[in-house]
């Protein structure tokens, strides 16, 4: 299938022309015909796949032949990085048809928010916007949705996680009755569902399988102890001179705590939640330009940047549910590309991490720990056909250890004694712009 058999209007088909894009993915194929029909939706999409353009392609044809005037679609967004990446896809594929779009989120300064003001009194077709922000300019009568026509709800599982299924109700008050509504979410639970029944008609429903992880990119797993991850983070960063790397930590405290240990050896920074948005710009800006090589972050950044060329994704902590690892694995090897995946596993997460090996249907390579981190804790006991050797890995033949690790050898590799001794003197644990490139189809950047 090519993208002209949806019969978008001239000047939209211009553009996909011209920016080269031919074959739309699975989510686009079967999302844009049931919107152009003017259909309810809920689909199940993970970042990466596409799912951005398959909502907006869409919608911008219909604004194109719409006559009314104000705002007619409004996309609904968990964070700031999202909804700025948002607009600046619907820039990209409005600019033949001369439809404008406005960002509109929290954490600025007073300039910003009085750009936002008047950017919506001057008129714009799209609103994109996070929960937040969009309450207190409803509440202050700065906007105004009588002509709505669409309402788009992108990363619905996040929003809810974080809290917003009421503020998400409270703006849906300020729409009209009559509109078209969309749901996209990277996980489909119980309560994804159950809100949908209270904003959907009729929906339909698509689902593109979660949990296949990119085929560029190589997967790995150390065994270790909490007190070991300093020092693994440490010994990768300085195995080669990496360009990119994200660095994907639990919580805010820990993303903190890790960054002031790196800084005195890398170039890095710290990226969480209770940056303002100057920081945060500033710290995404020098990340894409290459001027910055090193972030360490917490799930703010898992989903929903532009970031090209990622080499390197670390999982200091294993994520808590399978599908946020497969969306940490997905900032690298995208567009085709290639990149590596570490996972960092202690004793009280190795059930977290074999229900990710479940969901994306692969056995992760287990690496030895290297010799001057020492041996970590054993995962592989109950894991069938695996065996861990004295260092913490695989003993899979003929798998060589990765970053520069290299096997145990000498009285250290068939001593338990040895063994035991280095484990009882293990560290102690720590306190807790060209946005769309020529290719062949549209997927999430």
């Amino acid at each position: 299938m090519t993208f002209s058999e949806f019969n978008f209007v001239a000047e939209l088909q211009e553009g996909l022309d011209a920016m080269g894009f031919e074959k739309p993915t699975p989510i686009q194929e079967q999302a844009i015909p049931l919107i152009l029909k003017g259909k309810d939706l809920i689909a199940t999409a993970q970042t990466g796949t596409g799912k951005t353009a398959a909502f907006i392609l869409p919608v911008l044809n219909q604004i194109s032949q719409s006559k009314k005037k104000g705002v007619k679609v409004l996309i609904i967004a968990p964070t700031r990085e999202l909804a700025i990446q948002i607009d600046q896809q619907i820039q990209g594929l409005a600019y033949f048809l001369g439809i404008s779009s406005i960002p509109i989120y929290g954490g600025g300064d007073g300039n910003i928010w009085e750009q936002q003001r008047k950017a919506l009194e001057l008129g714009a077709e799209i609103v994109v916007a996070t929960p937040g922000r969009l309450i207190a300019l409803l509440a202050g009568g700065k906007v105004k949705f009588d002509a709505l026509e669409n309402l788009i709800l992108d990363e619905a599982d996040r929003m809810l996680d974080m809290g917003f299924s009421d503020d998400i109700l409270t703006i849906i008050e300020h729409l009209p009755k009559e509109r078209q509504t969309l749901l996209f979410s990277a996980t489909m639970p119980a309560k994804i569902r159950k809100f949908s029944q209270k904003i959907l008609k009729d929906p339909e429903e698509i689902s593109i399988a979660l949990g296949k992880t990119a085929k560029g990119v190589s997967q790995y797993v150390y065994h270790v102890y909490d007190g070991q991850k300093e020092a693994l983070v440490n010994h990768i960063l300085k195995s080669q001179d990496f360009q990119a790397v994200i660095i994907f930590c639990s919580t805010k405290d820990k993303v903190k705590s890790l960054f002031k240990t790196l800084r005195k050896q890398f170039q890095v920074e710290a990226f969480h939640a209770d940056l303002d948005q100057v920081e945060r710009e500033k710290i995404m800006s020098a990340f894409k330009n290459k001027s910055l090589k090193i972030l360490v972050a917490t799930d703010i950044l898992s989903r929903g940047i532009d970031v090209d060329d990622i080499e390197m994704v670390i999982n200091y902590d294993t994520p808590n549910d399978p599908e946020d690892y497969v969306h940490r694995v997905g900032r690298t090897a995208r567009a085709e590309k290639k990149g590596k995946a570490v996972t960092f596993v202690n004793e009280k997460d190795s059930y977290k991490y074999r229900n990710i090996e479940q969901l994306i249907g692969l056995e992760i390579e287990v690496l030895p720990n290297p010799e001057e981190i020492g041996p970590g804790p054993d995962l592989a006991a109950g894991k069938s056909g695996r065996k861990a050797n004295k260092s913490g890995g695989s003993s899979r033949k003929g798998k060589k250890g990765k970053f520069k690790s290299k096997p145990r050898s000498g009285k250290h590799a068939n001593s338990r004694q040895n063994v035991e001794k280095k484990e009882d003197k293990r560290p102690p644990e720590k306190s807790p712009e060209n946005k769309f490139r020529k290719r062949k189809n549209i997927k999430d950047s």
